[in-house]
């Protein structure tokens, strides 16, 4: 799986590293991800998302259902 969020489609952004002598050469930020299972209730099963810290937040603020109908509307495959 590629490194990208799949609820708020973050994925890694471009950028330097700047030294002491101010040579830049390039990098990655990469998002902070983790692999979560929760509990779908409404289809009595366990889900595996691969999500940012932020959309972790998300869920727990809005709860799974909401997210997940946002997510198919979107035209992700769960």
């Amino acid at each position: 799986m590629a490194r990208v969020c799949q609820v708020t489609g973050k994925k890694p952004v471009g950028g330097n590293y700047v030294s002491f002598s101010n040579i830049k050469t390039k990098r990655r930020f990469l998002p902070n991800l983790q692999k979560k299972r929760y509990y779908f209730a409404d289809e009595d099963r366990w889900i595996t998302l691969k999500l940012s810290t932020n959309a972790i937040r998300t869920i727990n603020k809005k709860g799974l259902s909401a997210v997940v109908k946002e997510m198919r509307a979107a035209g992700e495959k769960i």
